[in-house]
C-alpha cells in the first residue's frame, strides 16, 4: 500500500516546513519483533504456537509523551489489538515536544507510513494538527487524532480522511464535581478538619489551555459548589485565600506525580492541622497528579488506610495503580476513562483504512459528533465498589 513516488514527494514539501528536530520511532512492548526505526515487520508472528499473518499496511503511532500512566494504558492497548490485526505499529514518543512530534511525522511520511494516528502534543493552537493534516492530505494519507483533542473543528472537516477519537471534555469534570459534592454531603463534619463549617481545597491542574484540563478545572468545582449549596453548605474555599489562581498547575505540561508532590510537599509546611488550617479536599485532573499528592500525605501520617486520617482525594483516568488506591482506602474516586475503550475505537477506523472502507465506517455503535468526525468515548465514575 506505498504511495506513488509524486505523493510522497509532494508530503515532504508539504511537511518540510514544519518545526523541529528528529527522533526514532520507540520499539513497541507487545512483540520482540515490532518495527523500528530503520526495521521491518516480519511475515508472521507467532504467540501460544500460533502463527498469524501480518498487514503490509504501516501504521505510524505518535504519542505525546510515554511518561503518562494514562497514555501507557492505551499504547499497551493498541499495540496488543493491532496485534491481533496482524499490524505491527511503529510507536513513537515526542516526549512532551510538538517540534520533535512534528518531526517525527515528517520521517514517518518519508518512509512510506500509510496511516498517522496522532497524539498531539500541542493543544492551545490547533497549527500544528493543522500542518499534519496538510501533510496527511498531501501524501493521501489518512489521519486520526486521538485523546487530547484539536479544538478546531474546521481542521478535522477539512481533509475527509481525518478523524478525532476521544472523550467530551466536560464530562468528566461535570462527573467528578459530582462525585466529589456528594461524597462531601454524606462526611462533610469528618472532612472538616479545624470544625470551621467550610472545607478547604488544593486544585491540581495538568497543562493550561488544554480542554480536559480546562473542563475539568472549572465543572469540578462548580458542579461540587451546586450539590453542597444545595445541601445546605457553603461552598468550597481554595486553601490560599489570596492566590490569583485557584489550582496549581504543572508548568511542564506533563500532568505528572511529580509535580503534585512537590506542590503538595510545599504547601504542608504551612498547610496542617498544627496550624488548624490543613487543606481538607484535593482535586486532580487526572490519577498520576492524584498519586504524587498522596505520596506526600503519606509521609506526613496521611492516607495510610484504617486508623489515619484519610484527606479525600480525587482524580481522573481510573488507572490500574489509582484503583488499587481507591480500593485500599487511601484515594476517595476517580473518573474513568477508557483506555482499552479509546483503543477499540480507534482500531475499528484502522480496520476500515485495512479494508479500503471509508474512515469512518462502521460506527454506528459510537457517538459521533454531528457536524464533524469526532468519535466521544464515554466516561464512568469509579469509587471501588464495580469491578473494573
Amino acid at each position: 500500500m506505498k504511495k506513488k513516488l509524486a505523493l510522497l514527494l509532494a508530503s515532504v514539501m508539504a511537511i518540510g516546513m514544519l518545526a523541529g528536530c528528529g527522533g526514532a520511532p520507540a520499539s513497541t512492548a507487545s512483540t520482540a519483533s515490532t518495527a523500528t526505526s530503520g526495521g521491518t515487520s516480519t511475515a508472521t508472528s507467532t504467540e501460544g504456537g500460533t502463527a498469524t499473518a501480518t498487514s503490509d499496511l504501516q501504521v505510524d503511532v505518535f504519542y505525546y509523551d510515554f511518561s503518562d500512566i494514562y497514555i501507557s494504558s492505551v499504547r499497551a492497548a493498541m499495540d496488543e489489538q493491532l496485534k491481533a490485526m496482524g499490524i505491527e505499529p511503529k510507536n513513537w514518543d515526542a516526549a512532551g515536544s510538538q517540534p520533535t512530534q512534528t518531526d517525527q511525522v515528517k520521517t514517518a511520511i518519508t518512509a512510506g507510513s500509510d496511516l498517522l494516528i496522532v497524539n498531539i502534543v500541542e493543544t492551545s493552537t490547533s497549527d500544528p494538527a493543522k500542518d499534519i493534516v496538510e501533510a496527511a492530505r498531501a501524501a493521501d494519507i489518512p489521519v486520526i487524532f486521538f485523546n487530547r483533542e484539536v479544538a478546531d473543528n474546521e481542521v478535522i472537516n477539512s481533509y475527509e480522511k481525518c478523524a478525532f477519537v476521544g472523550t467530551n471534555a466536560p464530562d468528566a469534570g461535570h462527573m467528578q464535581g459530582e462525585m466529589i459534592g456528594e461524597y462531601l454531603l454524606a462526611n462533610y463534619d469528618a472532612v472538616d478538619l479545624n470544625g470551621d463549617g467550610t472545607i478547604s481545597y488544593v486544585l491540581f491542574k495538568g497543562q493550561e489551555g488544554n480542554a480536559e484540563a480546562e473542563a475539568r478545572t472549572q465543572y469540578a468545582v462548580e458542579d461540587a459548589n451546586k450539590l453542597l449549596t444545595e445541601g445546605g453548605k457553603p461552598e468550597l474555599a481554595y486553601y490560599d485565600a489570596n492566590a490569583t489562581t485557584k489550582y496549581l498547575v504543572d508548568t511542564a505540561g506533563k500532568w505528572s506525580a511529580q509535580a503534585a508532590n512537590d506542590y503538595m510537599v510545599s504547601l504542608l509546611g504551612s498547610y496542617n492541622e498544627g496550624n488548624n488550617n490543613m487543606v481538607e479536599l484535593i482535586i486532580c485532573n487526572n490519577d498520576g497528579m492524584a498519586e504524587g499528592a498522596i505520596s506526600a500525605l503519606q509521609n506526613v501520617g496521611y492516607n495510610n488506610g484504617e486508623g489515619t486520617t484519610i484527606i479525600p482525594v480525587f482524580g481522573v483516568d481510573a488507572t490500574d495503580s489509582a484503583k488499587a488506591l481507591i480500593k485500599a482506602g487511601n484515594m476517595t474516586g476517580s473518573i474513568k476513562q477508557d483506555a482499552v475503550g479509546m483503543a477499540t475505537t480507534i482500531n475499528t477506523l484502522v480496520k476500515n483504512v485495512q479494508d479500503g472502507a471509508d474512515l469512518m465506517a462502521n460506527t454506528d455503535q459510537f457517538v459521533v459528533d454531528s457536524d464533524v468526525d469526532k468519535i466521544r468515548v464515554p466516561y464512568q465514575m469509579y469509587d471501588g465498589t464495580s469491578e473494573d
